[in-house]
């Protein structure tokens, strides 16, 4: 792991130096940036970091070593990234900083091409070296003393690559101890002609079950009460596997947690919820009625163009068919505007669906022709100003929405999972429709309970996106 030193007399100082210098403790800070799948990769590291003695600093600007976990999936993460690696770079300039090390999806995208973008980066770690952190941070920290590890390491994996799904067990958690998020799978087989993740993360790989459950009974057993279950497409799990109604399989296993009161659904394609899935979620007891559903778009020609096998009347349905065997579902999904060719006609559609659809959250964002991607080259392509205007009209409309569902909720009576309590009482908390660091929350007034308990509460009033409660 470390550099060999022959016989020479000449080279003993310099070997009792590095030994000298290993017995420091090396202080790293570290940077996360980017989606919950991007929250459980920087959970591992760190508790990789932490396993090899390496003390975390909350001071990244003065940390002997900075990690910065990345995100590359649009242009506003990649600048957002790279806006944190040019940071860490001139506090390494200034002397503050020793070592610059990347890792995440802009590593992925990226490569060596990062260092055009950036120079004085002095690792670069792929998303399969992810729990060989700890040795890299070593690696590059004691690599000086042979002079030549930061002319060739930053241009080659220090490790080697694989292609499997990863083990997440054993992480550092950056969440509150209440929640945690559960990663089932990753990569993805869908060939959305805007989408940069089957670059990024791979194929498509479901977690093996068994280790899906040890995974969940490790969080449950260090505190969590609820899981939110992420993957790039969560509907396909256990394809790959060849296990039949995967996701249903999985679901029914969970119920034997003990210790587990929330389960929630992240990012479930459409097109694989069945019946059989719905019957699954509104019988559970774990199972809250809260899902994300990403639809994209409403126009059958937009859905075409984005290779979305979607289709709007099957879609309505699909809503109509979930709030049939759940009318306290809430339901979330996410938008993109201005794809290459969207006409006022069709961008209106999107509205009228939105207003027929009434979603409780949604997400959107402008259409951004990342490179390597098939959208990027379609015509027609779409002004910045358009975009922009269409967004905003968009979240005009959700807003309304939104605030309309929380009006409709004043009186009424909800559990709450109290996430903070500040000296005075003043607490911020969830009920099942609320998914953690995505949607409003509930501000609880004189709340009496810690963070990590359930409370009843009522609904008096609003504030925005927010709920104000009493507990009673």
């Amino acid at each position: 792991m470390f550099p060999f030193f022959g016989g020479k007399s000449a080279d003993f100082p310099i070997f009792l130096d590095f030994m000298e210098r290993k017995k420091q403790k090396i202080t790293v800070g570290f940077v996360s940036l980017g989606c919950p799948k991007n929250v459980v990769d920087s959970e591992r590291m760190l508790a990789e970091i932490v396993q090899a003695d390496f003390p975390i600093t909350a001071e990244t600007d003065n940390a002997d070593v900075v990690v910065i976990n990345t995100c590359g999936f649009i242009a506003p993460a990649e600048a957002e990234s790279l806006e944190a690696i040019k940071h860490a770079v001139e506090r390494k300039l200034s002397g503050a900083v020793k070592k610059v090390v990347v890792a995440g999806c802009l590593s992925e995208r990226l490569g060596p091409k990062i260092h055009e973008k950036v120079e004085g980066i002095d690792a670069v770690v792929g998303l399969n070296q992810r729990d060989n952190i700890a040795k890299i941070i070593e690696k590059i920290f004691f690599s000086e003393i042979c002079g030549h590890c930061e002319d060739c390491y930053p241009d080659q994996p220090l490790f080697p690559a694989c292609d499997r799904v990863l083990d997440d067990r054993c992480r550092f958690l950056i969440t509150p101890h209440h929640w945690a998020y559960l990663r089932i799978s990753e990569g993805c087989n869908h060939c959305c002609s805007f989408c940069t993740i089957p670059a990024i993360r791979g194929r498509f790989r479901s977690k093996p079950m068994e280790l899906v459950i040890a995974e969940a009974e490790e969080l449950v057993s260090a505190g969590a009460v609820e899981l939110n279950v992420i993957a790039q497409d969560t509907t396909s799990y256990g394809r790959d596997l060849k296990i039949k109604n995967g996701l249903n399989a999985l679901l029914k296993e969970f119920e034997r947690t003990a210790g587990l009161a929330w389960l929630r659904l992240m990012y479930l394609y459409p097109t694989g919820i069945d019946h059989g899935l719905i019957e699954t979620i509104a019988e559970s007891e774990k199972v809250v009625h809260y899902l994300d559903i990403p639809l994209q778009h409403m126009n059958d020609e937009i859905l075409k163009a984005m290779r979305r096998p979607d289709k709007k009347d099957k879609l309505q349905r699909l809503i109509e068919d979930l709030r049939l065997a759940m009318p306290d579902i809430v339901l979330r999904t996410t938008m993109i505007v201005g794809f290459p060719g969207e006409t006022d006609r069709q961008f209106q559609e999107l509205l009228d669906f939105i207003r027929w659809a009434k979603f409780d959250a949604l997400g959107c964002f402008k259409f951004y022709p990342e490179s390597g991607t098939s959208a990027a080259e379609l015509p027609n392509q779409i002004s910045d100003e358009i975009k922009q205007q269409r967004l905003d009209e968009l979240m005009l409309v959700q807003q309304e929405i939104a605030f309309a569902h929380n009006e409709n909720r004043i009186g009424s009576k909800l559990t709450c999972l109290v996430d903070s309590v500040d000296s005075e009482g003043l607490a911020k908390g969830r009920f099942y429709g609320q998914a953690p660091d995505i949607d409003g929350v509930c501000i609880i007034k004189q709340c009496s309970a810690k963070p990590g308990k359930f409370i009843e509460t009522r609904v008096i009033g609003t504030q925005g996106y927010d709920l104000l409660v009493e507990q009673i």
